[in-house]
């Protein structure tokens, strides 16, 4: 699911372990996707947020509610086909959105800029629609488009009067360097489908308001099969640090070979009372006994932050986990990082879902 407006993710893969400058470090493999990988994929996805579907007429337009509040106002003859026609008739519009952290969670959508900063979510949506079987873009030239209102409260200080709009993308670029049969240097590139995970890019000069008339942040919705996110940057004024996180247990050493969805060891972390996600997704690499794990980007995590990590683990056809509460502490002497370890414990199906549940509460 490619947005033209957006950038793919970057992953460079060499023959040499040269993988020091990537953003994420991953080893030379697309999705491996083994049976612990794909056990706790399942369980996460059966549970992620779904896609709701509305019927809108096309012409005359009108105004939808999704299960969640948020009210979709869609304007006369928004729609047209691939080839630029206007749509009337009936539509079928279909909403998957996101607006706790546990929805995060199960979906894999983790409120972090490309970039590395943290960013307090209004909500992310993923919108498409459909005559039949044709999917239908918008009008360009449709001043409306479909207005989307989010349930929101207003923040301290007018924070958020006014937050940037974000585009996601699910689309990955690899480039694979190598050999041929004849010893011949060869490049191949192609773009592979992350199957989970988003980078979140600023769109220029996009913003939503908030309504203190309606309670809701309200936004312009101007294009349709890419994720938007309705996100303000975290404002986190203490200097920043690199962590650590050390599974002591637990941890499936397939991970290192996957890349974006299918993991079998995952990482997360919510500071307390923000509606913000981290995942770590950097593989510490060559780690001894006991000190495998995830870093955060480099410089990223705020010194003094309290917040909930979840680490989950796949591994022979169990599940672990742990949920950890933190205050981010300062690096110990010259270091220039921050440790966290895990002792990850037994846990069902039920139990895990339990424990991504409650992160909402953190």
């Amino acid at each position: 699911m490619k947005s033209i407006s957006v950038k793919p993710i970057a992953l460079f893969v060499a023959a040499a372990l040269a993988m020091g400058a990537c953003k994420k470090n991953n080893h030379n493999d697309a999705p491996a996707g083994g049976q612990d990988a794909r056990m706790l994929a399942d369980l996460l996805n059966s549970h992620a947020p779904k896609f709701e579907s509305f019927t809108v007429d096309g012409a005359a337009g009108g105004t939808i509610t999704t299960s969640k509040g948020t009210k979709f106002h869609v304007a006369a003859n928004a729609f047209v086909t691939a080839s630029g026609q206007p749509v009337t008739g009936p539509v079928t519009l279909s909403i998957r959105e996101i607006l706790n952290v546990s929805g995060m969670i199960l979906a894999d959508k983790a409120t972090v800029t490309s970039d590395g900063r943290l960013l307090e979510s209004y909500g992310e949506f993923f919108v498409k629609a459909a005559q039949g079987s044709q999917a239908l873009g918008l009008q360009r030239n449709n001043d409306s488009g479909i207005r989307v209102q989010v349930p929101a409260r207003a923040a301290a200080n007018g924070a958020n009067k006014e937050v940037p709009m974000w585009s996601g993308d699910t689309t990955i670029t690899l480039t694979q360097y190598g050999y041929n049969h004849i010893n011949q240097p060869v490049t191949l590139t192609s773009q592979i489908a992350a199957q989970k995970g988003v980078a979140w890019n600023q769109i220029p000069s996009s913003f939503a308001f908030f309504n203190s008339a309606n309670g809701s942040m309200d936004f312009r919705l101007d294009s349709l099969l890419h994720w938007l996110n309705c996100d303000a940057i975290a404002s986190l004024p203490n200097p920043k640090t690199t962590v650590m996180a050390y599974f002591t247990n637990h941890f499936n050493n397939e991970t290192a070979s996957s890349y974006g969805g299918e993991q079998p060891s995952m990482l997360f972390f919510k500071p307390k009372n923000m509606n913000t996600l981290v995942k770590f997704y950097n593989v510490i690499m060559s780690a001894p006994s006991g000190k495998e794990g995830f870093h955060s980007y480099q410089a990223s995590i705020s010194v003094g932050m309290e917040g909930t990590f979840l680490a989950i683990s796949a591994v022979n056809g169990q599940f672990y986990a742990e949920q950890k509460t933190v205050v981010i502490g300062a690096p110990a002497g010259t270091d220039n990082y921050t440790t966290v370890s895990f002792d990850l414990q037994p846990v069902d199906a039920n139990g895990l879902l339990t424990l991504i549940n409650s992160m909402n509460s953190k």
